[in-house]
């Protein structure tokens, strides 16, 4: 029972992300964005109080990030625990109950999403050319130590001696509990900043027999250790040994750090490797602000980065601190190429492709914007050939078609019209050179 447990755990994240063409996108900023939006996050609780104050930001900032194109959403119980609620007022159960609704929070933005974007139950509604209903999954977070004390230790690792092991195991222990059981589709360690915590984690993890798989993403200042001043090798080694751990990552850390730490966590793990960086600006723990620095990146930037970081073996993208829907926006739209990559791969590798496959590459494809490179167009065509042959009773492929030969005319197809015309495209990748797909529009 333990050891299919364990493999179906493995699983979600290694099939996640071939349903997503290979790679996934995950959300940004949360907290700054809630500022954005007018919340007073001056707290102890941080952006946790907009659990008790404002849940509509909370939902609203999920949805933003949602249709700039995120695969990923991430609670906002980052700073949420029991400790820190009593602390201002709350009993337990009222603790307890705020942390399941961070969950139910991010599960009703993504179905409020697919309700605007999709048909009622259906995996392939067609608009304007665009495969809407797209893989999304909801994160549980869960915030270090150092985040409920909200002195800025996060960013330190400096716990004192007093802090122990189990110091760590019993703090985390209730939120672990409800947090698996919430209805979320796995859990997010976050901003980890030293071994301790992650140790702490992982013997949680397996003391709890979790059904619910996580990941784990540290927090750095150099390219090379986490905050703390421990090797990011030997915290990377400490996720790999759980079984329970389905993807290993950095956080909250400046961009011009990732690739050094991504070629480094691939020494000690073949786990998928996330990347959520912040904006490159430093957090002065005594103003509680953040603060200009060297090495701040642009939205552009971040897409110009994400290739190096893909090539150097991550596979989820998204930003953290100070990054915006802007930043996921732009990280979306230029998947297109690499999902193209990842399906080349396949190919090489003597794998068949099935429908999942398929709507993977259409959803990343998608969301690259209108199709108007030819390639793509072409790509994107016998991709949506294929899998009508596999999948004959899905409804809107022959418009999606229409619509794909509308942009690789540069005249994308009116929604819901189908111009009865015929092309044939001829396909110019790798093992596609020969093949001709005849597009019935």
């Amino acid at each position: 029972m333990e050891l299919g447990i364990v493999e179906t755990s493995s699983r979600l994240m290694t099939d996640f992300l071939q349903k997503c063409g290979g790679y996934a996108v995950v959300d940004g900023g949360f907290a700054t964005e809630l500022e954005r939006h007018g919340a007073d996050l001056n707290d102890p609780l941080w952006s946790a109080k907009c659990l008790i104050s404002s849940p509509h930001l909370v939902r609203k900032v999920h949805l933003d990030y949602l249709h700039a194109g995120a695969n990923i959403i991430i609670t906002a119980s980052y700073q949420a625990t029991i400790q820190g609620f009593v602390a201002k007022g709350l009993s337990e159960e009222e603790a307890e109950l705020l942390l399941r609704r961070s969950v139910e929070i991010a599960c009703e933005a993504r179905e409020i999403y697919y309700d605007k974007c999709t048909t009622k139950g259906s995996l392939d509604y067609i608009e304007s050319g665009n495969v809407s209903r797209r893989p999304v999954l909801v994160a549980a977070s869960i915030g270090s130590y150092g985040a409920y004390l909200a002195d800025g230790s996060e960013y330190s690792g400096k716990y004192g001696d007093a802090v122990s092991l189990k110091t760590l195991k019993d703090f985390h222990r209730r939120r672990l509990q409800i947090l698996a059981k919430s209805g979320a589709d796995l859990i997010a360690f976050e901003t980890i900043p030293n071994k301790l915590e992650a140790k702490a984690y992982a013997e949680l993890l397996e003391e709890e027999e979790m059904k619910i798989p996580a990941w784990f993403s540290f927090n750095s200042k150099d390219a090379i250790n986490v905050v703390s001043g421990d090797s990011i090798l030997e915290c990377a080694s400490i996720a790999d040994s759980c079984k329970r751990v389905v993807a290993v990552g950095i956080n909250c850390t400046p961009p011009r750090f990732i690739h050094g730490l991504v070629l480094c966590i691939q020494k000690a793990t073949s786990k998928p490797i996330v990347i959520y960086p912040n904006s490159g600006e430093t957090y002065n723990a005594e103003l509680k602000q953040w603060v200009k620095s060297s090495g701040v990146v642009v939205d552009e930037d971040f897409v110009s980065c994400i290739g190096k970081w893909r090539e150097a073996g991550a596979s989820l993208f998204g930003g953290c601190c100070r990054t915006t829907p802007n930043t996921i926006r732009a990280i979306s739209r230029g998947n297109g190429d690499e999902a193209i990559e990842f399906f080349n791969k396949m190919l090489q590798q003597g794998s068949k492709p099935h429908g999942v496959v398929f709507v993977g590459l259409l959803t990343a494809l998608s969301h690259s914007g209108c199709l108007p490179d030819t390639q793509k167009c072409s790509v994107a065509a016998y991709t949506a050939e294929r899998l009508a042959e596999l999948e004959p009773e899905r409804t809107g492929i022959h418009v999606l078609l229409s619509n794909i030969y509308g942009c690789c005319k540069g005249q994308a197809t009116p929604k819901g019209e189908r111009s009865p015309q015929n092309a044939w495209i001829k396909l110019g990748r790798d093992q596609w050179k020969n093949l001709r797909v005849h597009v019935r529009c």
